[in-house]
């Protein structure tokens, strides 16, 4: 995933959602979200105190429930958080191992392919 500041937030949310049982395009495709609370990483080093970047798709109670908690919820376009593409590798029936992957519908174009 590339994403700068942003990356180990939306991997983080991907493998929790991936842990937690959906399955990997599920879990790539869920409505995602970071904080740009910390000083950022690439200079002029900014920050943002309490704010959290959400997804459109976010679900409206969700929205209301983060502002009301006293978040300064941004809410971007669609698809808009997150650039994350993932496989797997598990044993299959027969010894054969079973391979699945994931691409990402964000940003530029997302491939998964496994040989």
């Amino acid at each position: 995933t590339p994403g700068g500041d942003q990356q180990d937030q939306w991997t983080v949310a991907f493998f929790l959602r991936h842990a937690m049982g959906m399955n990997l395009q599920a879990a790539i495709d869920a409505p995602s979200w970071h904080i740009d609370h910390f000083p950022g990483s690439f200079w002029p080093r900014s920050q943002t105190l309490n704010r959290l970047t959400v997804e459109s798709r976010m679900p409206a109670a969700t929205l209301d429930a983060l502002r009301a908690a006293g978040h300064d919820v941004k809410v971007g376009p669609d698809w808009s958080e997150g650039r994350i593409s993932a496989c797997t590798r598990e044993p299959a029936a027969g010894g054969q191992m079973l391979l699945r992957a994931a691409a990402n519908p964000r940003g530029m174009q997302g491939y998964a392919v496994g040989r």
